[in-house]
């Protein structure tokens, strides 16, 4: 799969050539919950209901907010790439060029492990918070998800028609953002996402939607530019003079997987 990924990442990049595309753009960044409920709210209600976990549906959307997975898969654990489509099936699997991912612990975890990922680095709690209680999502030694869609709970590759996510701790413009391929490699749309209106602790939404026959096969999420490491503490990017924003994940919104 890492090696599929390498590939389509190559194409995705070397493309000289861009499929027209016609986005539609959710967004919203604020202090609390509340300031992206709204942006939110408008991407679900674009996709269609709620079609939960497993099964396949010619509609709809599925979402994963984390919170629901045991501790066996949860800090100080990794999460397996393909949990949420073969343990918990919503048709989408993960891979990064680090060394793979992890969803924060919760309050009460049988390890004691702090939450928000305090287990990486004990600041970290302080950085972060949650849209939907009480874990988020990183990847682990790069700053860089990208997602495959499958139907879900088989290995049938597949594309939706949107994408979404909420981030925590976007404090710059230009940092984080979301990047969707076709099936052939091309880059349909780049969406940055706004940074929060607080210094830490802010949350923010991007989404696109195409409703011009344009499918997703591949998304690309820039997630700030400072890497996580599996091995406690953070990597900032080395190039002077560029801002460090330190951004991890929460929920993830996306149109129900279709075959290609």
């Amino acid at each position: 799969m890492h090696k599929h990924l390498l590939a389509v990442t190559a194409l995705a990049l070397g493309a000289a050539k861009f499929a027209v595309a016609a986005p539609l753009e959710f967004a919203g960044s604020g202090a609390q919950p509340a300031d992206i409920q709204t942006a939110v709210t408008a991407f679900r209600n674009t996709l269609g209901p709620n079609n939960g976990i497993g099964g396949s549906f010619i509609g709809g959307r599925r979402e994963i907010n984390w919170d629901g997975v045991p501790d066996a898969v949860a800090a100080p654990q990794s999460m397996p790439a393909n949990f949420f489509n073969h343990n918990s099936p919503r048709g989408a699997v993960f891979l990064t060029p680090g060394v793979g991912f992890q969803i924060s612990a919760k309050l009460g975890n049988p390890t004691n492990t702090p939450v928000e990922f305090g287990n990486i680095a004990p600041q970290l709690p302080h950085e972060f918070q949650t849209f939907s209680p009480q874990r988020l999502f990183t990847a682990l030694d790069s700053n860089i998800t990208e997602v495959l869609f499958f139907i879900p709970g088989t290995d049938v590759p597949a594309t939706v028609s949107g994408f979404g996510s909420v981030f925590t701790n976007v404090a710059h413009a230009g940092t984080t953002k979301i990047e969707y391929f076709d099936t052939r490699g091309f880059l349909l749309h780049t969406q940055f996402v706004e940074p929060g209106t607080v210094q830490h602790e802010s949350l923010s939404f991007a989404g696109t939607a195409f409703d011009s026959g344009e499918r997703i096969y591949l998304v690309r999420i820039t997630s700030g530019n400072v890497e996580l490491s599996a091995s406690g503490g953070v990597a900032p990017n080395s190039r002077r003079g560029e801002p460090v924003d330190l951004v991890v994940m929460d929920d993830f919104i996306y149109a129900e997987p279709q075959p290609q």
